[in-house]
C-alpha cells in the first residue's frame, strides 16, 4: 500500500509537471482588423506566432507580452522583407532588410533604423554604409 501512495504521488506530480508545460494556442482577430495565431500567454500573444495585418503585411515569429521579440520575419505588402531580430515590437538586433527593387541592408538596426551595416544594389554591389545612424557612400 505504501509502494501505491509512492506511485501514485510520483503520477500526479509528473502530470502536473508535464501539464504545466503546455503552451496555450490562440488564434483571434484584434479590433483593428490584424489577426494572430500562436502562442499565447494570459490570452497575450507570447512565444511563436503570426500575425496578419489589415493592410496585408505578416509577421512570423517570436512575441513577447503582445509585442514583435526575438526573431523573426515581417514582410510588407510592397515586397520589402526584413529577417532577424525585433525587440519591443521595433527592428532591433542583427537582420537583413531586402527591398522590393532588390537592393540589400545587411547589418545592425537600432530602434527600428538602419543602424551599423552595409546597403547593396540588387546585383550585390557596396552601394554604401551605414554607421551609428547615418549613411555614407
Amino acid at each position: 500500500m505504501k509502494h501505491l501512495i509512492i506511485i501514485v504521488s510520483i503520477l500526479l506530480f509528473y502530470s502536473f509537471l508535464f501539464s504545466s508545460e503546455k503552451k496555450e494556442q490562440g488564434n483571434f482577430t484584434f479590433p483593428n482588423g490584424a489577426k494572430y495565431k500562436g502562442e499565447l500567454k494570459d490570452g497575450i500573444p507570447n512565444g511563436q506566432g503570426t500575425s496578419t495585418f489589415r493592410d496585408g503585411g505578416k509577421y512570423v515569429g517570436e512575441f513577447r507580452d503582445g509585442l514583435l521579440n526575438g526573431q523573426g520575419t515581417f514582410t510588407w505588402t510592397n515586397g520589402n522583407k526584413y529577417v532577424g531580430e525585433f525587440k519591443d515590437g521595433l527592428l532591433n538586433g542583427q537582420g537583413i532588410s531586402t527591398l522590393f527593387d532588390g537592393r540589400k541592408y545587411v547589418g545592425e538596426f537600432k530602434d527600428g533604423k538602419r543602424w551599423n551595416g552595409t546597403m547593396y544594389d540588387k546585383e550585390g554591389n557596396i552601394i554604401g554604409k551605414f554607421m551609428n545612424g547615418w549613411f555614407d557612400q
